[in-house]
């Protein structure tokens, strides 16, 4: 499983440890990611995704996972973003019975 966020692709980024003696030594600063499930009032079910906690914060700003997937431009989703944008746009343009 990649460290990779679900909403906004943000990955694994590299660095320098760096000590007192300015020695340099290769790091990892890795995301904080956490699994988290949000309501999508659109597809009547909730959506369970690996998102770091800023997508989080964001999403809810937004208003919901419906309102930022929809109202994001598709250049700042990743792959699993874009996917669920696709269901939510093919759901909400069908009339409801």
């Amino acid at each position: 499983m990649s460290r990779r966020c679900e909403i906004t692709g943000k990955g694994v980024m590299s660095g320098n440890n760096v000590s007192h003696a300015n020695n340099k030594t290769l790091r990892r600063f890795l995301p904080n990611l956490q699994i988290s499930s949000f309501l999508s009032n659109i597809l009547g079910k909730s959506v369970r995704m690996r998102v770091s906690t800023n997508a989080i914060r964001t999403i809810e700003k937004n208003g919901g996972i419906d309102a930022y997937i929809l109202g994001a431009r598709k250049s700042q989703l990743s792959t699993e973003g874009l996917k669920l944008r696709k269901m939510l746009e093919k759901k909400s343009a069908k009339p409801s019975a």
